[in-house]
């Protein structure tokens, strides 16, 4: 995601963990669910796992900005509560960024809803709303962040709560994915016990709010009404309909189906399943390729049609993908790692677009994107470390194994690791102590363990 950049610092390890809140692990750990337990060699060994949440912890730990603190310049933080920031030193809370780190059980109810509560305070109204720096807020939008100030920053690029936020070169919208991943919190918020009819309108007005296909359900971008469809790919210019928004709007569809039916909102219940389904019976006809030459799909419809690595592991996470087209997908994926150079992995972490099939010799998207083999044009990231490994676990074991202990040595012998991304031998690697670049994936091993 873009934001301010910072230099690399030399943390180690042993500093980094023993600052970390770990004598807390035991009591919280033990509410960790979901392994799985198969009779083969394991993934990851109960000594690995344990270090990869007692960094995770430590990671969560380091991201916490209380009330009245500052970080890297910004502050104090004067929203009356402690926030969680996406780690590597950023002063604000990221809607997405606080999302994708609940599903690995290390953050409480009662956080969960005191964040959710806080973007829903900055939600937009249920009128659209036009900037001076002509951006637009449609109704129900939802913030891309929030400072330390309690400020409403509806796009990238900006700490700005202001007029002048938004607009060029992000596009006149806010970011899609904000919307659907502000369902996964209030999803996640019910699975720990919360109401499920809790903030339940404000849940459907941002479901609604952003563009979409009527006849395919897609997440969408015009020309006219642009907007970032995942803050992972910020920088990029994509166009028409694209794939990792949609893969979110499916899942955010099936979580307002269970919590609508969980209040007794039969109707709507039937209404969103439906969405769901429409979704995922269009996403191989509209990204995938149709000539079955491979498995990956497509990051968008119009501009950016090329391979997005990151949309088709999460596309298997969510086992959304029909059988033919999933085991087509593991095999490309398979295939990536194996190939000479490996195009797809480094050090466990992951690409967004394979290095044998950039746009150009010198340039990784179609249009935007930063310099090729940088930041989100084919540098490295962790946090769809988990995807890969669950992805390559089920059809080679042993090269999943590899890839997961590529992983874990990254992070024992890296200073400063978990870093949110970087290039090949650590070149322009970029915000260090980062949370998803662990939690992410530590929500995906623990299930596998």
């Amino acid at each position: 995601m873009t934001r301010h950049r910072f230099t690399r610092h030399a943390f180690t390890r042993r500093a980094f963990l023993e600052a970390g809140a770990l004598a807390a692990s035991a009591t919280i750990l033990s509410g960790c669910a979901g392994r799985s337990m198969k009779a083969r060699t394991p993934l990851i060994d109960a000594r690995s796992l344990a270090f990869l949440r007692e960094l995770a912890l430590a990671t969560i730990e380091s991201a916490r900005v209380r009330p009245g603190e500052s970080r890297s310049g910004a502050g104090p933080n004067s929203t009356g509560m402690t926030l969680i920031t996406p780690g590597g030193n950023y002063p604000a809370l990221w809607t997405r960024d606080f999302a994708m780190s609940l599903d690995c059980g290390l953050i409480g109810a009662e956080e969960i809803r005191s964040h959710l509560e806080l973007i829903a305070r900055c939600q937009n109204g249920e009128r659209e709303r036009r900037l001076a720096s002509g951006a637009i807020l449609p109704a129900f939008a939802i913030v891309d962040h929030v400072n330390l100030a309690g400020g409403a920053v509806f796009y990238p690029g900006t700490y700005s709560s202001g007029e002048d936020q938004g607009a060029p070169p992000w596009g006149p919208l806010p970011p899609i994915d904000d919307h659907f991943y502000f369902i996964h919190i209030a999803h996640a918020l019910w699975r720990n016990g919360g109401q499920p009819g809790f903030l339940l309108e404000r849940l459907e007005g941002a479901f609604h709010s952003p563009g979409c296909d009527r006849e395919t359900g897609a997440a969408l971008a015009t020309k006219e009404r642009r907007a970032v469809g995942f803050g992972f790919q910020d920088s990029v210019y994509l166009l028409g309909s694209m794939s990792f928004a949609t893969l979110l709007r499916w899942r955010a569809a099936r979580q307002l189906a269970q919590l609508c039916a969980a209040v007794g909102k039969r109707a709507a219940a039937v209404a969103y399943m439906s969405e769901a389904e429409k979704i995922a019976a269009h996403l191989v006809p509209v990204f995938g390729d149709a000539e079955k030459r491979d498995g990956w799909l497509l990051a968008a419809t119009e501009v950016g049609r090329q391979p997005d690595v990151w949309a088709t592991l999460f596309a298997l996470h969510l086992r959304v993908l029909p059988d033919e087209a999933a085991q087509r997908a593991r095999e490309t994926v398979a295939a990536a790692v194996r190939a000479p150079g490996n195009t797809i992995e480094y050090q466990g972490a992951v690409r967004h677009v394979p290095s044998d099939r950039t746009f150009k010799t010198d340039q990784c998207w179609e249009s935007g994107g930063s310099a090729l083999n940088t930041y989100q044009s084919g540098a490295y990231w962790h946090t769809p470390t988990g995807w890969l490994i669950e992805a390559l676990d089920e059809l080679d074991a042993p090269l999943a194994r590899e890839v997961c202990e590529r992983f874990l040595r990254h992070l024992r012998e890296v200073a400063g690791a978990p870093w949110e991304c970087f290039g090949l031998e650590m070149a322009g690697a970029q915000n260090p102590v980062y949370m998803t670049s662990v939690t992410l994936p530590l929500a995906v091993l623990q299930k596998l363990a």
